[in-house]
């Protein structure tokens, strides 16, 4: 396993592949269940990329043919007797917050189950596309619980209407619907998911990785703001990359009728 400055991880299996990171969620004796271990790996992970201008893209994925079942139930219920669920909880936002504000493009390749916790790993990334026999849900309250910390991200992904139905009732539904619901992007069969990811790489590669970084922060920076609250910044960015030695080879290799460098494949 190559991880370049990363380490390695308990419940991650990272591999590093150019311009590339791929994180694969590794308890698949339980699905990939979430325990804290994991929560705190995939933070640290990402945390350990957060500067890393080398890397574009992050693939999220599940290991055995599985995303990621939800919550370990089984770490809940003696984190409850032992009185750290609020430790747990606040170590959860961490971590989706870091992915969500993450500056590589987060891709979620979803196969098999993606509940609770590991459907908000899949709403909190930039790009989801699913296997048509993929599973997810919102089955907090049949639990006797709620989806609480995953909560914005969910309804920002759905929206209030879809929401409201899908976090009420607990309900499982497949690929298709997910993408009708605009949780993932595209559903293709399990035989054709790695193509498609691979497909979607390309695309990462002809992209600025500092550009990327930029994107990613723009978004979140214009999200929910007026438009006079953020002209400025939104110039100033603009100006920014346009002079930068990125931008410069953006618009030289345009000229030009040629790839920009960043777009050669190495080795």
């Amino acid at each position: 396993m190559t991880t370049g400055t990363l380490p390695q991880f308990e419940t991650l299996d990272i591999r590093i592949d150019g311009p590339f990171a791929h994180m694969t969620l590794n308890r698949p004796d339980v699905k990939n269940a979430m325990n804290s271990q994991m929560v705190l790996d995939i933070t640290a992970a990402f945390a350990g990329l957060k500067d890393n201008r080398d890397v574009r893209a992050v693939v999220l994925a599940g290991a055995g043919g599985t995303f990621c079942a939800g919550g370990d139930i089984k770490e809940m219920a003696a984190a409850f007797q032992g009185g750290k669920l609020n430790q747990n909880s606040g170590g959860l936002d961490t971590m989706l917050r870091a992915v969500n504000e993450a500056p590589q493009v987060v891709i979620a390749k979803v196969e098999g189950a993606a509940m609770g916790g590991g459907f908000g790993l899949v709403c909190v990334s930039d790009i989801a596309i699913a296997s048509t026999e993929a599973k997810m849900g919102l089955p907090e309250v049949r639990l006797g619980i709620v989806p609480a910390l995953i909560s914005p991200y969910v309804i920002q992904r759905l929206g209030l209407t879809r929401a409201r139905e899908l976090m009420l009732t607990g309900r499982r539904f497949g690929g298709a619907e997910a993408q009708q619901y605009g949780i993932v992007h595209e559903v293709y069969a399990p035989t054709e998911l790695d193509a498609k990811v691979n497909a979607l790489l390309d695309d990462m590669r002809q992209c600025s990785p500092n550009a990327l970084a930029a994107c990613k922060q723009l978004i979140f920076t214009v999200m929910d703001q007026n438009l006079d609250a953020t002209v400025d910044f939104r110039a100033n960015l603009l100006t920014e990359l346009r002079q930068s030695a990125d931008g410069q080879e953006g618009m030289m290799a345009f000229v030009q009728k040629r790839p920009p460098k960043w777009a050669e494949k190495k080795g």
